[in-house]
């Protein structure tokens, strides 16, 4: 299968990847829509699986966590809202879900989503090298804007007319 052929595109998976506790991650239920099972089939099949889940690889989010999140989703349809907490897969975690979802579909996906994060982590690493040069540049422009001032100051200092030399008042012997 080509890069081209993706089930599914990667912009659509990189828009469902947050950042929760410092970490990337994919919650259940989009992973469920991106395989075309129901969230409770795959939540259901990771929990029999769950030595395969350590907590590095699978988070269950916190109450105030998924608030947070649903703000950014926007209001919840009538009926489509969980009545549990969501599981927030890592990406290694999405990779252990491979070895528990075993359609070729699941499969297409997971390679999917694989080049998904390979792609963000990419993105992140052009990111970093761009605001270092960008605080070089800061520190040498303000290293600049030093010598500038100190340039003008002494423009100004030689375009002012000269003090005139005082005449002693007095006796002059």
């Amino acid at each position: 299968m080509k890069k081209s052929e993706a089930i599914v595109p990667l912009e659509r998976i990189e828009k469902v990847i947050f950042l929760i506790r410092g970490q990337r991650v994919i919650l259940d239920s989009h992973l469920a829509v991106l395989y075309g099972v129901e969230t409770k089939a795959l939540k259901r099949a990771v929990r029999r699986n769950l030595e395969r889940f350590p907590s590095d690889f699978l988070l269950e989010l916190t109450t105030p966590e998924y608030k947070a999140l649903r703000r950014q989703f926007g209001p919840l349809e009538k009926g489509k809202h969980a009545k549990f907490l969501p599981y927030a897969f890592t990406e290694q975690g999405v990779a252990m879900l491979s070895s528990v979802l075993r359609s070729q579909r699941a499969i297409r996906v997971n390679v999917a989503i694989m080049r998904a994060f390979v792609r963000l982590r990419e993105t992140l690493v052009a990111h970093r090298e761009l605001a270092v040069k960008l605080r070089k540049l800061e520190r040498k422009i303000e290293s600049h804007d030093e010598g500038i001032r100190t340039l003008f100051e002494a423009i100004r200092r030689l375009m002012s007319p000269a003090p005139l030399p005082r005449r002693r008042i007095g006796f002059r012997p």
